[in-house]
């Protein structure tokens, strides 16, 4: 949600801070699940799967909660990008400070040092404006301008026992985006739409126009609710009174002009002004009363459509509400679930206590019900990142794709945030490192049901997946040892934190999780001026070219699948690195008309890297592998190494030098996909 939004439609039942800490001290998983985990999970592959549960919650970056989780690419990621000033991305600069800069901190040591509570954290800047301040042409460095120092905030295990225990029983994804960066609205409406869309005066839908519910006459692409229905799939929304107006089925105009029409007869114009009457209401059952005579005027459809999208129910009621379908066996194919402010997991209004304690109550509605349980799939994600800091850059797509862009910038992906997958068959503390953002839902949807989504662009489903890799329906497994958690704190006001005097690097806890197969295969080399680049997987691997030698003004996109080349403007000495999904990186640094070249490929199947040596001048050279191994090439020859990695699980990072070409290196660095199940680097 952005920072602009008026106080109302944050307060409008009355749900603030002090109300926060109404949550249920529990954290670990509920008794069901862990019951339900012991049975095996049913074959079948996606046909297995009868039900899907998307609970979508509010404004958290992966690295903000889970940079210190082990196994993910986080606060120890070996592929973490410099800036263009050759600091690393986590040492954010911080302006108007002679060599000043941020390093992500601790929420828990900054609330001792204020005398606060770790839960209750205010939100930063999180609007289009902003959130493409933080991007800088792609440069990643203007987090502390754009959000201020409070975005290095962070939380470990110890603050969050409930959602690190979460990802070491199921599986998280570690590459998953959300879709715009901006607020929550546009990427809500990629979640229920695949598209961003348009405003109704023709401008890009990029930011939460549509909250003035009133006065938006709506917006006018098709839904994917819509094509569901259509296809006679069935779906629901569940929501509260206070739904945070988070449904933005309800900002489209089928569901808009049902619920005028409903309205009608109250003279209101939209849900978020009935119940705001309804918060204020000493008796609220006379305005009640006239919404059900009003909806009693709808036409058949018009009733099954405001059933299904605008229903709400009262306050603290949407768990009860999805286990009441759950228990009567009407849950349907397809269930959006929408929390209250309290509830959202928002900074601004909402705690990751809040949160885990309306997560717990859905698992344990699902698991409950053991047949529900071994056929449903649940998805726990969040709409935007809020204003803090991740440290993994997002594709954007080439120029070229001219519907992807804004006023000359890019619409996403945006930041990395956190998604968990909940199913029998993501079981294991897998760690998941496909490319996705909110579109991803919609797809793995289509491919389950096989409803299409027209809005979704070409460059979307090139770049990101279907989330389908996510599952492993070979096999159950069972639930690993998790941590006990600690008490919910009772609220306390909100605080930005402040970084410390003292700063350090956070260390990432040890260890590696399993790792689920990636559909790309990656490569690069560099000669002469051109860039050649390879991806030999089945799926579009999305590569970044930074020029830390001035050879382009800002980092270059790629999206390659099979063989491309990018030409290299000549500078003095050359510096540039290329990465891509997985930990894929390739270093060329060098000067001048060189005689010399490292080129490599990838045999996937037997996991090798194949790395030919060249040498085309008068004179012998001398290649020095990771400053030890030293291989002797004489003119005009070249010599072919293999690297295994077969004992690695497929991982492999080598430098290789030239000892008479002192500016010469090339870093070789990612993981060799087999199709197998792996572990994390």
């Amino acid at each position: 949600m952005s920072d602009s939004l008026p106080l109302s439609r944050r307060a409008v039942l009355g749900y603030g801070a002090a109300s926060a800490g109404a949550v249920a001290a529990a954290s670990l998983l509920p008794p069901s699940v862990q019951a339900a985990l012991a049975q095996p999970a049913k074959p079948g592959g996606l046909p297995a799967i009868k039900h899907v549960v998307y609970l979508v919650q509010e404004n958290r970056s992966f690295d903000h909660y889970y940079g210190s989780l082990r196994g993910v690419r986080g606060f120890g990621d070996p592929n973490a990008v410099r800036q263009r000033s050759g600091r690393s991305v986590f040492a954010q600069p911080k302006p108007g400070t002679a060599g000043g800069e941020v390093l992500p901190f601790s929420v828990r040591e900054a609330a001792k040092a204020g005398n606060k509570d770790i839960h209750y954290i205010g939100d930063l800047p999180h609007g289009w404006a902003d959130g493409h301040k933080a991007w800088a042409e792609g440069w990643f460095d203007g987090w502390i301008g754009a959000k201020g120092a409070a975005t290095m905030a962070y939380y470990d295990r110890t603050d969050l026992p409930f959602h690190y225990e979460l990802a070491d029983t199921f599986t998280i994804c570690d590459a998953y985006h959300c879709s715009v960066m901006s607020s929550t609205s546009p990427n809500r409406n990629y979640h229920v739409s695949g598209t961003i869309g348009y405003e109704p005066n023709g401008k890009r839908a990029t930011g939460n126009s549509a909250y003035a519910e009133d006065t938006h006459p709506g917006y006018t692409w098709g839904t994917y609710a819509e094509r569901l229905e259509q296809a006679g799939k069935t779906w629901k929304v569940y929501q509260e009174w206070d739904n945070y107006q988070d449904n933005n089925l309800e900002f489209h105009a089928p569901f808009k002009q049902i619920a005028r029409k409903a309205l009608a007869g109250l003279g209101l114009k939209s849900l978020d002004s009935f119940y705001g009457k309804v918060s204020a209401a000493a008796d609220p059952a006379p305005l009640f009363e006239a919404l059900a005579a009003g909806v009693a005027t709808l036409e058949p459809g018009e009733r099954a459509r405001f059933e299904r999208a605008l229903h709400r129910v009262r306050p603290g009621t949407l768990a009860a509400a999805f286990r009441a379908d759950v228990e009567a066996g009407t849950l349907p194919q397809v269930s959006y679930l929408v929390p209250s402010a309290k509830d959202s997991e928002h900074p601004g209004a909402s705690s990751p206590a809040a949160s885990a304690n309306i997560t717990y109550q859905v698992l344990d509605a699902l698991a409950s019900n053991p047949d529900v349980w071994a056929s449903t799939a649940l998805f726990i994600t969040y709409d935007e990142n809020d204003g803090y800091f991740d440290h993994v850059p997002p594709p954007v797509p080439p120029a070229a794709f001219k519907d992807e862009w804004v006023d000359g910038q890019p619409i996403g992906l945006g930041i990395r945030v956190p998604m968990i997958v909940v199913s029998p068959w993501t079981v294991g503390g897998y760690v998941c490192s496909e490319t996705f953002d909110h579109t991803s839902m919609v797809r793995f949807t289509e491919e389950w049901l096989g409803v299409a989504e027209p809005n979704i662009s070409t460059w979307r489903r090139t770049v990101a997946g279907d989330l389908t890799s996510a599952f492993c329906f070979d096999r159950g497994r069972r639930q690993p040892a998790v941590t006990s958690p600690a008490p919910t704190p009772p609220a306390t006001p909100r605080w930005r934190p402040v970084p410390p005097a003292t700063q350090a690097q956070p260390v990432q806890e040890d260890g590696t999780r399993p790792a689920r197969p990636l559909p790309y295969q990656p490569d690069a080399s560099y000669t002469g001026g051109v860039l050649s680049v390879r991806n030999d997987g089945p799926s579009s691997a999305h590569l970044i070219v930074w020029p830390y030698a001035g050879e382009f003004t800002k980092p270059q996109h790629l999206d390659v699948l099979g063989s491309s080349t990018l030409d290299v403007p000549a500078t003095d000495t050359y510096q540039l690195l290329v990465t891509g999904p997985n930990g894929f990186r390739r270093e060329f640094t060098g000067a001048g008309a060189e005689q010399i070249e490292v080129r490599t490929a990838i045999r996937g199947l037997t996991r090798q890297l194949a790395i030919t040596l060249v040498n085309r001048g008068p004179a012998l050279r001398t290649f020095v592998v990771d400053g030890e191994r030293r291989i002797n090439v004489k003119p005009g020859r070249e010599y072919e190494l293999i690297q295994g990695t077969a004992r690695s699980h497929g991982w492999y990072d080598m430098t290789i030098t030239v000892a008479e070409e002192p500016g010469f290196a090339r870093r070789l660095a990612g993981h060799l996909e087999n199709g197998k199940e792996s572990i994390s680097g």
